[in-house]
């Protein structure tokens, strides 16, 4: 497995886990037979931090969309070098810092460590591109 994949991978696995305390939160307000039966997800939690939270997780997974096809073609063509490891690593961190940083409403923080997986996401195109 190359770098850019594992990274890959616990990004997957993280962007994948990032319901569970907005989800237990909710459980733990409303009860788990009222958490669960939400059809059209209108119910609204009794802290901010669970609505920013989520918020975070919908932010990740749009992103993902981006980063993930991004590192598979790096791997199918083999252009992954150094710089395209540790684009994915930071990649990794700036995208769990800012999930903390936007669930604890931290607004300049949060624009930096975004701005960082945008670099990362960047390299990597522009390496696919020939730049690198």
């Amino acid at each position: 497995m190359t770098t850019e994949l594992y990274w890959l991978t616990l990004t997957v696995l993280m962007t994948g886990l990032m319901w569970m305390p907005y989800i237990i939160n909710r459980m733990l307000e409303q009860g788990i037979g009222f958490a669960m039966w939400d059809p059209q997800g209108e119910t609204k939690t009794e802290v901010t931090w669970a609505e920013r939270m989520m918020r975070a997780h919908a932010n990740a997974v749009e992103n993902l969309a981006i980063f993930a096809p991004l590192v598979l073609t790096l791997h199918v063509t083999g252009l992954n070098n150094d710089a395209t490891a540790l684009a994915c690593m930071a990649y990794f961190f700036a995208r769990l810092v800012h999930y903390i940083v936007f669930s604890f409403g931290i607004p300049l923080m949060r624009v930096l460590v975004f701005m960082i997986s945008v670099v990362a996401q960047v390299t990597l195109a522009l390496t696919l591109l020939g730049a690198f």
